[in-house]
């Protein structure tokens, strides 16, 4: 572990949401590294003081320090004025450069880690940019063959086979390969990353009752158990296919590092039942550290003060721990 904290690049969001006031309140944080908030920096003057938080904005220079109870900020231009509250598709390029900018330094070794706001995929869509989720973007920005996606709060590790796709497209999207690929990313990260010896993952079946032997699906026998067959063949403990309504209970989780669930709305909802606003995005077989928020851009909070930093502060903090592992 190097003896200098780890340098955090945190990318701000949707300019109109409350990424840019929550970045601000990072200020109030102990917190062991050295962050550099990417965003427009009189964005982030009149947030601060809309929301009544007294901080002082610092120009970032590699190879500087930090200084308490202040914000270090790389200044990148606005596309367009932002008003709290009114997504701008005109700012859709802005919002890809904070995270191209996060990368490139990540790639670069200039910072340690990135930290990402929400962004609204859906402005960025109107502008005519094909975009589908930060996951996806960072794989491709990366060059990175196969990312999971797994959330950390309130006790768990919820990791997707399937990310941001229609529910018609899911069992499509689940094959054999697919799967024996995000068991090894899993087993490598969660070995790597979280420094757990022997991660022990239960799988989710895709359909009620694992397919109840076929007769409510097939999935189960044509794709996921032979995926955890070929896993535990390569020396990963990989458990399944287990049915999804028992998964979660305490008893059976006690055993388990990670759940793998099949799509989004499957295995989050427990989760951030369990940890909303704490949890906690990382997106595994980067070859960089990534974590996010477990929430969206809130426009109808934005500016008005009342928006929690916690998440944002516990992605901050497991950033910091996971890169220091690395």
């Amino acid at each position: 572990m190097s003896a200098k904290p780890p340098v955090i690049a945190v990318t701000s969001g949707e300019p109109a949401g409350i990424g840019p006031e929550l970045c601000v309140m990072l200020a109030r944080e102990r917190l062991a590294a050295r962050l550099v908030v990417l965003a427009d920096e009189a964005l982030l003057a009149e947030r601060a003081a809309a929301i009544g938080v007294h901080v002082a904005l610092r120009r970032y220079a590699p190879g500087g320090s930090a200084l308490a109870g202040t914000v270090e900020v790389e200044h990148l231009p606005l596309g367009a004025p932002s008003r709290a509250g009114r997504a701008d598709r005109a700012n859709s390029r802005y919002v890809l450069s904070l995270i191209d900018r996060a990368v490139a330094g990540c790639l670069a070794g200039e910072f340690d880690a990135m930290v990402t706001a929400p962004v609204q995929k859906s402005t960025i869509n109107e502008a005519g940019i094909a975009f589908t989720g930060h996951t996806e973007y960072l794989a491709g920005r990366a060059g990175a063959k196969h990312v999971v996606m797994m959330l950390v709060g309130g006790g768990l590790r919820v990791a997707l086979a399937t990310t941001h796709l229609p529910l018609s497209a899911v069992p499509r999207a689940i094959t054999r390969d697919s799967l024996l690929a995000t068991l090894r990313v899993l087993d490598a990260d969660l070995r790597r990353r979280f420094r757990i010896v022997r991660p022990r993952i239960l799988v989710a079946g895709l359909n009620p009752h694992s397919g109840e032997a076929g007769y409510l699906g097939s999935e189960e026998a044509d794709a996921i158990a032979p995926a955890i067959a070929a896993a535990a063949a390569e020396g990963i403990a990989a458990a399944g296919p287990i049915p999804a309504d028992t998964l979660f209970v305490p008893e059976r989780l006690k055993g388990a590092d990670c759940v793998l669930a099949m799509y989004h709305d499957q295995g989050l909802p427990v989760l951030k039942y369990a940890s909303f606003g704490k949890g906690v995005n990382v997106t595994l077989g980067l070859p960089f550290v990534r974590a996010s928020v477990d929430h969206g851009t809130a426009l109808d909070l934005a500016g008005s003060g009342k928006a929690d930093p916690g998440s944002l502060a516990e992605a901050v903090k497991l950033a910091i721990e996971l890169a220091s592992s690395s």
